[in-house]
């Protein structure tokens, strides 16, 4: 069997479970590895529904849990009779940490530089993900990130570029700079003034041959000077940006510890669209935060025509252990339930008029498999069955399906 790992959570995860299999296998034993999440209550309860299944299936398999949740809820993974042990977050691409005399959870808070990942795919994947960040100095009060990832740290560009020709060299046309901060990228490096727009400048420079760079979700009040310029500047920088925004009320946000306003949301979408016309955005935005009122709330949905927004991922509030917000007045799960459908909702809609506008237009897109395939900005595309993937193919839109574009 080898390894076998089952990922929760983040595109970070997906990527470190990749890399970690070299580790976890060094010692010719057969495991399971589940890297777990920890961003909501959801995240945690189907891990652990995962592994109650894999130990029904698989009697007697060695079940390893790693990942965010093993660092922020050890005690109830550690728990459970069907895991065999904990892997600190920490640790997990280190080959120390899958030896006998690993620490486990817990070393993560110590960590001051980012491993990098040295892999040229991810298999079942047409994009190529590369962690340039990891951890978090912040401390929204919904989050419990910062103490399963440790403070923030990232990877010397030098290192970020290399692995970039690594997966060009494999035959990769689209790379993902992901991260768990990724607009702090480069503040810890010593004697470095990197930016993450800077960082973005230095690949597109060195590696010609690369035909998309994206990013993955940023923090809009983090983002660069360097950066807006590449966005209006670098037609290889696709023109998608995922926006963590989380509400659009001001005191909600206070309460929830951001940095930035509503203005500053509004202000940035504004003037990265100036900089680049074609510019599409995402936003996470959480439905139902302690406190929020129904006046509250609708600043938040009208947030999505007032900024722009296209692809929403909605996240109904989920308490997270040891976080002030957990220990603030909650919203009634009704109302978190009922909220959370209509920010779903004015997404759906945001969603129909941008494919709406997409029909009877050629645009270039990146097949994948099943015959689907990503537009540059990010829009899913239906392609002819027999489109290989990872080929880039110029189409033209005949339809849509209310949640893809449809290639004539």
């Amino acid at each position: 069997m080898g390894v076998e790992t089952l990922t929760f959570g983040c595109r970070l995860n997906i990527v470190e479970s990749e890399a970690l299999r070299v580790h976890a296998g060094a010692d010719g034993r057969d495991r399971i590895v589940v890297n777990t999440c920890a961003v909501t209550a959801e995240a945690g309860r189907q891990a652990r529904k995962a592994i109650r299944r894999i130990a029904r299936e698989q009697p007697g398999a060695e079940i390893v849990v790693t990942g965010c949740g093993a660092e922020v809820e050890t005690e109830a993974y550690a728990a459970m009779p069907e895991v065999s042990r904990l892997v600190g977050n920490g640790e997990k691409l280190r080959p120390e940490g899958w030896s006998p005399a690993g620490t486990g959870p817990g070393a993560v808070m110590a960590a001051r530089a980012a491993d990098p990942t040295r892999i040229a795919a991810v298999a079942g994947h047409t994009r190529a993900f590369v962690p340039v960040q990891n951890g978090c100095d912040h401390r929204c009060t919904f989050c419990v990130i910062p103490f399963g990832r440790g403070p923030s740290r990232s990877v010397p560009a030098a290192a970020v570029i290399a692995q970039v020709e690594t997966i060009v060299a494999h035959g990769g046309r689209e790379v993902v700079l992901t991260g768990v901060d990724l607009t702090a990228y480069g503040r810890d490096l010593s004697g470095s003034s990197l930016s993450l727009g800077a960082l973005v400048r230095a690949i597109l420079r060195a590696v010609p041959d690369l035909a998309r760079l994206r990013l993955s979700s940023i923090d809009s009040v983090e983002a660069d000077a360097d950066l807006l310029a590449a966005l209006a500047e670098e037609e290889r920088l696709m023109p998608h940006l995922h926006l963590s925004l989380q509400a659009g009320d001001d005191l909600i946000l206070k309460r929830m510890k951001r940095r930035h306003s509503r203005a500053d949301a509004i202000r940035f979408c504004e003037t990265a669209r100036r900089l680049r016309p074609d510019l599409v955005f995402g936003a996470d935005l959480i439905a139902g935060f302690p406190t929020e009122t129904e006046e509250q709330f609708a600043r938040s949905l009208d947030l999505v025509a007032e900024c722009g927004l296209t692809h929403l991922h909605v996240f109904p509030y989920s308490p997270r252990p040891e976080t002030p917000a957990a220990r603030m007045p909650p919203v009634a799960q009704g109302a978190i339930r009922e909220r959370a459908a209509r920010l779903r909702e004015a997404g759906a809609q945001a969603l129909r008029r941008h494919l709406d506008a997409q029909v009877g237009r050629d645009l270039t897109v990146l097949a994948e498999r099943g015959g689907m395939g990503r537009a540059e900005d990010f829009t899913p595309v239906r392609l002819a069955a027999d489109t290989e993937p990872g080929t880039m193919r110029a189409v033209a839109i005949a339809a849509h399906d209310g949640g893809r574009l449809i290639a004539a």
